[in-house]
């Protein structure tokens, strides 16, 4: 699976690193590679938290997967 980052300088040096296709996934790194690797974990956690989300079930409520065609 690949995703589009995008690296941002900062003022006091090193790079903030979104990624435009996970809303909320940031981190930052000293220099470019650290910011890249950072990336990658970034968005290993929030991939993981949103497999648990899809997880739950309390009581009667239940979370299902429904897809769509744009």
């Amino acid at each position: 699976m690949k995703f589009y980052v995008m690296l941002e300088p900062c003022e006091e040096g090193g790079y903030t690193v979104t990624v435009p296709g996970l809303e909320g996934c940031i981190t930052e790194g000293d220099n470019e590679k650290e910011a890249l690797e950072n990336a990658k974990e970034a968005i290993e956690c929030y991939l993981e938290g949103i497999e648990k989300v899809n997880q739950i079930k309390t009581g009667r409520n239940r979370l299902k997967e429904v897809e769509i065609s744009l």
